[in-house]
């Protein structure tokens, strides 16, 4: 901590690799980019996409090179990063900085960029603006925007000014005060009209939440832009999760619908203790850490 040492050391594996990721972005040009061209195809080809949540760049450059299709910048980040109850608290500046961040890291997947609230509740020249920022700012590729039939002027805009946009229906967090919690969305009609219409209006696809398999599967059905689903059963074009959740770094209650394939919080406490106990014991720093 503090001021570096004098003498100059070589880079670690880690700052080679970040130096290795720095540079210009791929063009949506470059076949190994992952664009809406790309998803679409995926989805007519049955080929499964995957999405993960990624709020800083060495976990954006583990998932890119893990072969991700599409990064979220989630407002969920509010939670899972910042330690709020909902994910309300964000504000657009905080999103711009998380996505530089995964923007910067990422060389193949898909950016994409939650609007927080209300950024997506103000007037469509507004969220226009907001939008157009995240672009600007960012070397992400496309906004996600919560609502279906009521947002579809909102998407239309957005599109026609070059924002690409994923629409997300069903469980919509930035609607938790009016729906009254976190509640399975089980009105199909709804439900279809809603997707339906962001696809009219231009959405290259739809994130579907916390709805029941059977509707989620007669959404992905009805429409022509793949879904991705969260909590909505196997029948979406793909499936997304906070990498939080996925690699065991969340403290409670988990989701049903969540697949734990890690236990990186364990890990880190074994790590610490061990560093902790090595510290006092005097056993670290040991001569092979030392300069001479």
């Amino acid at each position: 901590m503090g001021n570096a040492a004098s003498e100059s050391t070589a880079p670690s594996a880690g700052s080679n690799a970040a130096l290795q990721n720095q540079g210009t972005p791929d063009s949506p040009r470059d076949p190994k980019r992952v664009t809406t061209r790309t998803l679409a195809k995926m989805r007519s080809t049955g080929k499964r996409i995957t999405m993960l949540t990624a709020y800083d760049f060495p976990t954006a450059a583990i998932l890119d090179a893990a072969g991700i299709d599409i990064l979220l910048v989630g407002d969920s980040l509010a939670m899972v990063v910042q330690g709020h109850d909902t994910t309300l608290p964000v504000t657009l500046q905080q999103m711009i900085y998380h996505a530089e961040m995964v923007g910067r890291a990422a060389k193949r997947a898909m950016v994409v960029v939650d609007l927080p609230f209300p950024e997506g509740q103000r007037s469509i020249d507004r969220t226009i603006a907001s939008a157009s920022k995240i672009l600007k700012k960012t070397r992400c590729h496309a906004v996600k925007l919560e609502g279906g039939a009521e947002q579809a002027q909102r998407i239309e805009a957005l599109t026609t000014a070059g924002i690409p946009v994923m629409a997300h229906v069903g469980l919509r967090p930035q609607n938790i005060h009016v729906d009254g919690g976190y509640v399975v969305q089980r009105d199909e009609d709804r439900l279809v009209n809603d997707a339906l219409a962001a696809e009219k209006a231009g959405a290259f696809a739809v994130l579907i939440e916390c709805v029941p398999s059977a509707i989620a599967g007669k959404i992905t059905a009805a429409l022509h832009v793949p879904t991705i689903g969260i909590g909505a059963g196997p029948a979406t074009s793909g499936q997304v999760l906070v990498v939080n959740d996925l690699i065991g770094m969340t403290s409670g209650y988990l989701p049903r619908f969540v697949t734990q394939l890690a236990d990186v919080k364990q890990a880190i406490t074994t790590a610490a203790a061990a560093y902790r106990d090595s510290v006092r014991d005097g056993s670290f720093p040991a001569v092979s850490h030392e300069f001479k």
